[in-house]
C-alpha cells in the first residue's frame, strides 16, 4: 500500500485494531534468518581480513546467533556474555547459570561460561581478571584462527583489549563489519520487520484510543509498553512521548505532566519488538475535545511535506551525498530545531547509515550508497525555535530494486492535515 492510500485512511484505525496475531506469528523460517545473518557477518569479516570478532553487544549477539538473554542487563554489564565468531565456528560465552538457553540454535557451535571482566565483578582485582579473560579467549583463538591475526572487538573495557593485544593479537574495531552486515536484510528478515511493525501499530492504536485531557504522559506511554510486551516484543528503547509545550523542543521523554485540552501529543515508538526487530515510526496526535488550531495544522502539514518529499527521492544506487542534495529544504524558522539527521538505517535497532540534511552534510555527513535490502527510517521534526509546540513524524521504508516500499502503516491524522 502506498503513502496516498494511507493518507486516505488517516481518519480511521480500521485494519489496525484488533491485531491479527497471525501477522506477528507469520510464516517465518527463523533458521534461514539466523543462517543468513551469520553468513553476512562472516562475509564482511573476510572482506576486511578480520579473522575473528568478539561481540558483547547483546543485539549483535542476537543478530549473529538468534540467542537472547537479559539484553538490557547485558548492555550495562559488559562483558557478562559475549560471542566469539570465526570463519568456521562460533563460541558463545553465556552468563553464569544460563548455558542451557543456547540449546537448539544451529548458529552456536559451543557454549562456555562467561568470565565477567568488569570492576563490579572483580573490584580492585579487575586488571588480573582482564588478563585471565584474555587468556581464556585466546585458547580457542589459537586453535581456530592461529596467532597474531586481526581480531575485532566491541563495547568492552579497554583493559580487556589491551590484555588480548599483549598476547600478540591485532585488536581492531568490530563495528564496521557488524554494521555493514546488518544493513542488508533478507526476505525472511523483512517478514520479521513487518511482524514487529504490525504489533507495534496495534500498540500505538491502543495508545491513541486512550488519549484524553487529564491523563498523564507516563500513563499514556505505559499502554504502548504493555501492549508491546503482551505481543512478545522486547522493550521500548526510549520514552519519547510528550505533550503541549513539552513537544518543543524535541527529545523530552514522558513524565508526570497531565495532558491538557487541545494539545499536541508527539510519540516516537523506538520499539525493539517481535523477533527482535525494531519498529520505529513517529506520529503526533491531538488531545481534543476541540478542533486543532491553524498553527497546529500548519506544523503538522509542514512535517508531513518534509517526510513525504524525502521518502519520494529514495532509490537504489543513490549516494548519501546525492540524497542530502535532493532532500527537503528546511525553512529558516524551523531550521534551529530540526531533527539531528534526515534518515537512518534500522534493523534490530537503529543502525548504519545516517543520512544527513543538506546543510549538515559538509560537517557531519559521509558518503555511501543506498542498496536493495536496506531498511530506512525517514524523520521529520518541525517546531519553531521558542515556539509553543512541535510535530514529530517518521516512516519506515524498504529500499527495493526499483525504489522503496512503505513498511510502517499507522495512519496519519486527517484533522491535523491542513
Amino acid at each position: 500500500m502506498n503513502m496516498l492510500d494511507w493518507h486516505a485512511k488517516s481518519s480511521s484505525l480500521s485494519g489496525l485494531l484488533p491485531l491479527n496475531m497471525s501477522s506477528v506469528n507469520a510464516d517465518i523460517d527463523h533458521g534461514a534468518v539466523r543462517r543468513y545473518r551469520l553468513g553476512r557477518l562472516r562475509q564482511e569479516m573476510a572482506q576486511r581480513d578480520i579473522a575473528a570478532v568478539i561481540l558483547s553487544d547483546p543485539i549483535n549477539i542476537r543478530y549473529a546467533t538468534g540467542t537472547r538473554n537479559m539484553q538490557v542487563f547485558s548492555q550495562r554489564n559488559a562483558p557478562s556474555r559475549y560471542l566469539l565468531v570465526t570463519p568456521q565456528r562460533t563460541v558463545l560465552y553465556e552468563f553464569t547459570g544460563c548455558l542451557h538457553l543456547a540449546a537448539g540454535f544451529e548458529t552456536v557451535d559451543e557454549v562456555r561460561p562467561a568470565l565477567t571482566a568488569s570492576f563490579v565483578a572483580a573490584g580492585p582485582m579487575v586488571a588480573e581478571r582482564e588478563r585471565a579473560w584474555a587468556e581464556d579467549i585466546a585458547r580457542p583463538l589459537r586453535r581456530l584462527v592461529g596467532r597474531g591475526v586481526r581480531v575485532g572487538m566491541e563495547r568492552m573495557n579497554a583493559g580487556a583489549a589491551f590484555a588480548l593485544q599483549e598476547l600478540g593479537y591485532v585488536v581492531v574495531d568490530a563495528q564496521e563489519p557488524v554494521e555493514m552486515a546488518r544493513a542488508i536484510k533478507s526476505t525472511e528478515e523483512i517478514k520479521c520487520v513487518e511482524a514487529s511493525l504490525r504489533a507495534t501499530e496495534a500498540a500505538v492504536g491502543k495508545l491513541r484510543e486512550a488519549i484524553r485531557p487529564g491523563i498523564t504522559e507516563n500513563a499514556l506511554w505505559s499502554l504502548l509498553h504493555q501492549s508491546v510486551i503482551e505481543q512478545n516484543g522486547d522493550y521500548c528503547e526510549t520514552r519519547l512521548l510528550n505533550s503541549g509545550t513539552r513537544t518543543n523542543p524535541w527529545f523530552q521523554e514522558a513524565g508526570t505532566k497531565v495532558i491538557g485540552e487541545n494539545e499536541l501529543i508527539a510519540l516516537d515508538t523506538d520499539v525493539v519488538g517481535c523477533h527482535g526487530y525494531y519498529s520505529d515510526f513517529s506520529r503526533t496526535f491531538h488531545s481534543g475535545p476541540g478542533e486543532p488550531t491553524q498553527a497546529q495544522r500548519t506544523l503538522y502539514s509542514v512535517a508531513y511535506e518534509q517526510l513525504h518529499h524525502n521518502i519520494g527521492i529514495l532509490r537504489p544506487g543513490m549516494t548519501f551525498r546525492d540524497y542530502a542534495e535532493k532532500s527537503w529544504d528546511i525553512p529558516d524558522k524551523y531550521f534551529a530545531n530540526r531533527y539531528y539527521i534526515s534518515a537512518h538505517g534500522v534493523g534490530m535497532t537503529g543502525e548504519y547509515p545516517y543520512l544527513y540534511h543538506r546543510a549538515d552534510f559538509p560537517s557531519a555527513g559521509y558518503d555511501g550508497v543506498l542498496k536493495p535490502g536496506m531498511t530506512i527510517c525517514v524523520e521529520s521534526y518541525i517546531g519553531e525555535n521558542g515556539g509553543a509546540e512541535g510535530v514529530k513524524l517518521e516512516q519506515q521504508v524498504l529500499i527495493t530494486e526499483t525504489g522503496c516500499d512503505l513498511l510502517s502503516r499507522f495512519p496519519f491524522e486527517a484533522a491535523l492535515l491542513d
